[in-house]
């Protein structure tokens, strides 16, 4: 929610908002009136960590180009727990590597639950970024209602919000005035959802197909060449591609979660991940993907939803990919994914080897969208 505009030069004017006490700031200078948010960072790992960077780093260009200041008032991750300042938190503090909450100004008493939390960070936008619980979104879900409930815009990096409770945010947030956003749940941070909803207006979705899974895609790569399943496996974790539980990964749980999330929020329809017909790579051997890639048809974790009747169907499965299909170029963490409109026949979106920063950039545009109203 943006501030009404301050008729003073150089004021500084303090709205109430929402009936809560969250603090708007807005200032003016010449002809440009700043806003300065207060962001919160629910999951203080690598994603919110390469966020904050970011947000240093293209710190003036978002207050001249956008108008936007910010300040960083509430961090919470299992570790920290509830931690909430209003007058915001020194960023240089906060990423040092071995970071002491004992040290961090705080609000007292200590919030203890996510909703108090938002309170007293007098937040007016989320970042959700916590880990992935395929089979029920939670507790993430739980974090983004709270924070549209309060007041403020929910931005997220985890996939179960759109998977489990789309519909619903979605609805909430329009009801609220606010903005429910998306965008680094799927490749990242390449603009998929954000090219559909803001640059093809009109445009139906028929199917689509990609590789979107990091992890399997380099473990496959790992076995070409020459690694046996385990070893990828590990050299994938030691990359920080996959964790250390990698079941989601290699069952094809987490592209079967991604089908769903671009089914539910472009095609319009409520698909279930247990609809997903899904296999995983588990049982591949290094012989066979090596033998595979000899023949000319590599291996890939393939995932495929299309338009069925009044439904979809969809499928994860490695499958053998000619080499005249880009698909079979496709190495390491990089991903692609093809859609087959009724006005473009074939339209791709390729990413390769994207690092956390991509991640984070999904979410740093998501601020801008929502803050600017776009």
């Amino acid at each position: 929610m943006r501030c009404r505009p301050d008729i003073a030069v150089h004021a500084l004017l303090l709205l109430t908002v929402m009936g809560r006490g969250e603090e708007c700031t807005r200032h003016t200078s010449g002809d440009k009136s700043i806003v300065t948010y207060n962001l919160c960072l629910l999951g203080f790992g690598n994603v919110n960590r390469a966020l904050l960077r970011l947000l240093q780093q293209r710190e003036h260009e978002l207050r001249e180009r956008h108008q936007i200041q910010w300040r960083i008032t509430g961090v919470a991750s299992r570790r920290l727990g509830w931690i909430a300042s209003p007058d915001g938190f020194d960023p240089g503090f906060l990423m040092e590597p071995e970071l002491r909450w004992e040290l961090l100004p705080q609000v007292s008493p200590v919030p203890a639950d996510v909703r108090r939390w938002l309170r007293a960070a007098r937040a007016h936008v989320l970042f959700e970024a916590t880990s992935l619980d395929a089979q029920t979104g939670q507790p993430a879900i739980d974090h983004v209602r709270a924070a549209l409930e309060s007041g403020a815009h929910a931005i997220t990096a985890n996939k179960g919000t759109v998977v489990h409770a789309y519909e619903e945010l979605r609805d909430l947030a329009a009801e609220k005035g606010k903005r429910f956003l998306f965008e680094s749940t799927v490749m990242d941070g390449a603009p998929i959802f954000s090219l559909f909803r803001e640059n093809l207006p009109l445009v139906h979705l028929k199917a689509f197909h990609g590789i979107l899974n990091s992890t399997t895609n380099v473990m496959l790569t790992g076995m070409e060449e020459g690694l046996r399943f385990e070893e990828s496996l590990t050299r994938a974790q030691e990359m920080g591609v996959a964790e250390t539980d990698a079941g989601n990964d290699i069952d094809g749980w987490d592209a079967a979660v991604k089908i769903v999330a671009l089914v539910r929020v472009l095609m319009g329809i409520p698909l279930a991940v247990e609809s997903v017909d899904r296999k995983g790579i588990r049982g591949l051997e290094g012989e066979i993907v090596r033998s595979a890639r000899k023949a000319g048809t590599p291996y890939k974790l393939v995932c495929r939803a299309w338009r069925r009747g009044s439904g979809v169907k969809a499928t994860v499965r490695p499958e053998q990919v000619p080499l005249s299909d880009p698909m079979a170029h496709v190495t390491g963490t990089s991903s692609v994914v093809y859609f087959e409109t009724d006005i473009f026949p074939r339209l791709a979106i390729t990413e390769n080897n994207p690092g956390v920063e991509t991640t984070a950039y999904g979410m740093l545009s998501d601020f801008i969208r929502a803050v600017s109203g776009r």
